[in-house]
């Protein structure tokens, strides 16, 4: 190749001559340069200043130039390519992921790749005449791309549709970025080589396209699709670029290659401490289990405290019905003792009608009794009021305790909901596990037990349910009974009133005959003291109420300590909430910390055509990204996130789902 053919070429140097190695940029380290280009090295630079131009202060004239013997000057630029085109593969990649976000025209490895492939293109073009002038570019090799490939006619449609492009280079350049934002670089171009008789109209036989060296370069390509770019094709000056190469950026001399040793390594031996740490987190399972058992004895407890507080409920509802029953005997007594009252009356009528003397003595006696008996009654009717109004404080204790008993309930159905789930995650480490180390068996067997254990605690739960739907019916049977209850003492209370009514109008007529019927005072006395007998027994009877008053007054002493019990049983049930949440958090780390060790499958683009998320077509203007925790692909609006994750400390794309879960699980580990 002639000097200065390639003006396009090097950046700050005329090319190499035929045969020659790739320009490099001239260094003044004398003879004893030591370099590196990404882990090739050589010791002597007298190769580089062989071919150097005497421009550069006539150190390249000095020395004795080395050629090559019998090497073939095409097959050695094939050569020098591929070797360019590796190292800038690699470097953009390597960078790309250090990087950590999606790449922009003014990156400068990816610029230098685009010059790298622009090279790689050019290299053995025919020189087509035209009328004005010879023309050579590698447009018409990808126009090619569309008839091989259907897919790519969207890519010449809109590259010819762009407004500032006015040359084929540009429009080759501009076709090259959005091949790489679309992620089929790789495939158009192998397309294109696997048609040799087609290129042979735009290359020749010796060109890199034509050679092996091409199809190195497509499968080198491949690696790409890792990368996210974001290029901005309009707004770039296209036509006017120059593409050279800057070997400065691949360029290491010892000193550089020592401290990336130490930052690797030091990269390791991180990475080793965060597998470590996920090792001693794995151990903490152990611990985790022997938590759930000691939950679950606890809940046991609890559930053995409230059978014991539903059997208090029934002993004070068998106590209600005692004093029902007792309340009505006192109410039968009373009848009793009124139909003796009404057959005294009947047979002192008799006997006033024979005998009519000290009747103002006996008149005067009787109003007394009357007054008496009035106030007895009226005793008795404001006893009756006070069982009234008891048994309405105990149809609103039980309303309490009817809600008292929704509120476990409920509680209970909350227990049930975080035992499932427990039993849910329990499950899906088993499946997780059975592939692990033999130590990990042992715990399977225990999270087999635990589960054994929570369907032990459901059945109780359902034994417990169905105890309290009886409790229930009981409950509306009592409050049946006592309406009825309550509508017999109405009627009977009617009754006395009438005779009440009745013995007023026959005392009016007895007053009459008292004025005549004196003369029985002895018989009527003796019925005067059994009647101060009759109230000595009623006085008795109304201690015993007394007597009852009091242990009711005990047993709402009994039911208020009951209630603390119950409150406290209900703190001791929230703080058992908050620590199986707690565990359920573990878990989840636990288990996100085995999916890292594990590894994510990173899906393939050709496997998605729509977002994951908002399920929308993939297109040019909307491209594809990847989303470093779930190994998903979505869209742009629906992963516009970065946060670090444990396998790269650095912020990295993440999807909305991804980092929502992840900002909820550092806010719900922090104290």
């Amino acid at each position: 190749m002639a000097e200065g053919s390639r003006s396009d070429g090097f950046q700050g140097a005329k090319t190499a001559p035929a045969g020659g190695p790739l320009p490099v940029r001239w260094s003044s380290r004398g003879r004893a340069m030591t370099f590196q280009v990404w882990g090739w090295r050589r010791e002597d630079a007298s190769q580089v200043l062989a071919w150097m131009p005497e421009a550069e202060g006539g150190r390249g004239a000095a020395m004795p130039r080395r050629t090559p013997a019998t090497k073939d000057p095409t097959a050695v630029e094939r050569a020098n390519l591929l070797n360019m085109a590796k190292l800038s593969i690699k470097g953009l990649i390597e960078s790309a992921l250090s990087f950590g976000r999606t790449l922009d025209s003014d990156y400068p490895p990816l610029q230098q790749f685009f010059v790298v492939m622009e090279h790689c293109l050019k290299h053995g073009l025919k020189v087509r005449k035209s009328f004005l002038s010879y023309n050579k570019t590698i447009w018409g090799p990808l126009e090619l791309v569309e008839k091989l490939y259907p897919e790519a006619e969207e890519i010449g449609a809109s590259v010819r549709d762009l407004p500032g492009l006015k040359t084929p280079l540009g429009r080759a350049r501009a076709w090259l970025r959005l091949a790489l934002m679309q992620k089929k670089m790789a495939d158009y171009l192998r397309c294109l080589i696997i048609q040799r008789d087609l290129l042979s109209e735009f290359y020749e036989y010796h060109a890199l396209m034509m050679e092996e060296e091409g199809a190195v370069i497509v499968g080198l390509l491949v690696g790409l699709n890792v990368i996210d770019a974001n290029l901005c094709v309009k707004g770039e000056d296209l036509d006017s670029q120059v593409g050279v190469i800057d070997f400065s950026m691949y360029l290491k001399n010892e000193e550089d290659i020592e401290n990336e040793r130490d930052v690797q390594i030091a990269a390791i031996l991180d990475q080793k401490n965060y597998v470590e740490e996920l090792n001693r987190q794995l151990n903490t399972v152990s611990s985790l289990h022997s938590r759930v058992d000691s939950l679950e004895k606890s809940n046991t407890k609890l559930i053995e405290e409230l059978a014991i507080a539903k059997n208090n409920i029934i002993k004070l509802q068998e106590e209600n019905h005692q004093l029902r029953s007792e309340n009505k005997l006192i109410l039968m007594k009373t009848q009793q003792h009124l139909e003796v009252t009404k057959v005294d009356v009947e047979t002192e009528l008799q006997t006033y009608k024979h005998s009519r003397q000290g009747l103002d003595e006996m008149y005067n006696e009787a109003r007394r009794q009357l007054r008496d008996e009035s106030q007895l009654r009226q005793d008795v009717e404001n006893e009756l009021a006070v069982q009234v109004s008891m048994k309405h404080e105990i149809e609103l204790a039980m309303k309490l305790l009817e809600k008292d008993i929704h509120e476990k309930q409920d509680t209970l159905i909350g227990l049930r909901q975080q035992l499932e789930e427990v039993k849910a995650i329990n499950i899906e480490m088993y499946q997780k596990l059975q592939g692990s180390e033999d130590g990990l068996k042992e715990k399977n067997e225990i999270i087999a037990r635990l589960e054994e254990k929570t369907n032990k605690i459901t059945a109780a739960m359902r034994q417990l349910e169905q105890r309290l739907q009886q409790a229930e019916k009981a409950q509306m049977e009592a409050e049946d009974e006592d309406k009825k209850y309550l509508q017999e003492c109405q009627s009977k209370s009617d009754n006395l009133q009438k005779q009440i009514s009745q013995k007023e109008k026959q005392l009016v007529q007895l007053e009459t005959d008292l004025k005549i019927e004196k003369e029985w005072r002895q018989t009527l006395q003796e019925d005067l003291q059994k009647e101060k007998d009759a109230l000595s027994h009623l006085r008795n009877e109304t201690q015993q109420i007394i007597s009852l008053k009091k242990e009711f007054l005990n047993i709402q002493d009994e039911n208020q300590q009951l209630k603390k019990i119950y409150h406290e049983q209900e703190q001791a049930l929230q703080e058992l909430g908050n620590k199986l949440s707690e565990s359920k958090l573990k878990i989840e780390d636990i288990k996100e910390a085995n999916k890292a060790l594990q590894g994510l499958v990173w899906l393939k683009d050709k496997e998605a055509t729509h977002c994951k998320l908002c399920e929308k077509e993939f297109s040019l203007s909307k491209r594809k990204h990847h989303c470093r925790n779930c190994g998903e692909i979505f869209c742009n609006a629906c992963s516009d996130n970065e946060l670090p994750l444990p396998s790269s400390p650095k912020p990295v794309r993440v999807c909305d789902s991804c980092h929502a879960l992840l900002i909820q699980r550092c806010s719900s580990n922090l104290p």
